[in-house]
């Protein structure tokens, strides 16, 4: 089985941080979420991944390498224009060949481990299904693509984004499809929106009778794509923490919960709650850290609360009483004396000063 990574995307729900930047790196607890998707896939057994790229492509090839990290052989796909879900398997046709493989959205994020739902799947051979989707239950179905099922609990259709939606079940951004799915994403035409729609394309698949079923999340499922799921997902995956502190501890300095402190990194005179992950070569002086804040690489933090919020690397903050649902781009300045709540979302290289 191969995987089919999606990183094309512009990004715009997360402008401005990706006027300058891959959407799919921006970090979750200070890891790329891209990563967690090829790891997800690496503990799955997958060793062939390919990565669909857009105008990223030298940012995103720069960060993940030739996959030896992850002990993975990636192989980069551009494609010319985000041309939708089912754009990426058409031009991905020559790396994926007749495998079955497992489509990720690079920008997702799933608790459950992707091997539960990889296992058994053979991709039609066998009398097996054609293609396996994932479904989360939603409290706001109009959202989202959804899937309605028959009296057999079958799907018998795909809806994307229902103004009256029959069924609270979500498709999930993971997918797992057989060679079948190649002569659907030729057999569609583009949506109302000018894109080639996988939904379309599973349903082409269910119209002809082909098998296509389906698992449903029990675990959280988040798309990251705006600043407040960021953040939750954020929270989420800093709940798992195990302690670990590499740098140093001075002063007066205290520590509650389950923190990370990387090499390098400085706490002087500072209260840190955790769970929060603190970067390499960060300082952290007279402050409050936490719950639930990760402090990327060469950060500077005087003087400030800061709390629910991601700082990419370089970032530096003082005279700050309450920093709160924040997301701050790299090398970025914010600068008080503020003494109110802050909620901010900040480009690369800005300067605030409130």
């Amino acid at each position: 089985m191969k995987g089919l990574i999606l990183s094309g995307g512009a990004g715009t729900r997360l402008r401005p941080i990706t006027h300058t930047s891959a959407k799919q790196l921006v970090p979750i607890a200070n890891k790329p979420i891209l990563f967690y998707g090829i790891e997800a896939m690496a503990r799955a057994g997958i060793r062939e991944i390919g990565i669909v790229v857009g105008h990223t492509e030298s940012e995103i090839r720069e960060a993940v390498g030739d996959g030896s990290t992850w002990d993975v052989e990636v192989t980069y796909l551009p494609q010319e224009a985000p041309l939708g879900l089912a754009h990426a398997v058409l031009i991905a046709r020559d790396f994926l060949g007749d495998e079955p493989f497992v489509m990720y959205l690079g920008d997702n994020m799933l608790e459950q481990d992707l091997g539960q739902f990889v296992d058994g799947f053979t991709g039609g051979i066998a009398s097996g299904p054609s293609a396996r989707i994932l479904l989360k239950k939603v409290p706001n179905p109009r959202m989202f693509g959804v899937a309605e099922m028959d009296a057999s609990g079958a799907i018998s259709r795909l809806v994307e984004k229902p103004d009256e939606p029959l069924s609270d079940l979500a498709l999930v951004g993971v997918y797992l499809f057989g060679s079948k799915i190649h002569e659907a994403v030729r057999s569609i035409t583009p949506s109302e929106r000018g894109e080639l729609e996988i939904t379309d394309a599973i349903q082409w698949l269910i119209d002809r009778g082909d098998v296509v079923d389906h698992h449903e999340l029990h675990g959280w499922w988040i798309d990251t794509g705006k600043k407040d799921p960021l953040l939750e997902c954020n929270q989420l995956v800093l709940e798992s923490l195990s302690t670990s502190i590499t740098g140093s501890i001075e002063g007066s300095s205290t520590i509650d919960g389950e923190v990370v402190i990387g090499a390098g990194s400085r706490i002087v005179d500072s209260h840190l709650r955790g769970p929060l992950v603190v970067g390499e070569d960060t300082v952290v002086e007279g402050s409050e850290l936490g719950p639930f804040a990760s402090i990327g690489d060469r950060c500077e933090v005087r003087g400030s609360c800061i709390r629910h919020s991601v700082l990419l690397d370089g970032v530096r903050v003082s005279n700050l009483t309450d920093l709160t649902r924040s997301l701050i781009g790299r090398e970025a300045v914010v600068e008080g004396p503020s003494s109110t709540t802050v909620k901010l979302m900040v480009g690369d290289h800005s300067v605030v000063s409130l």
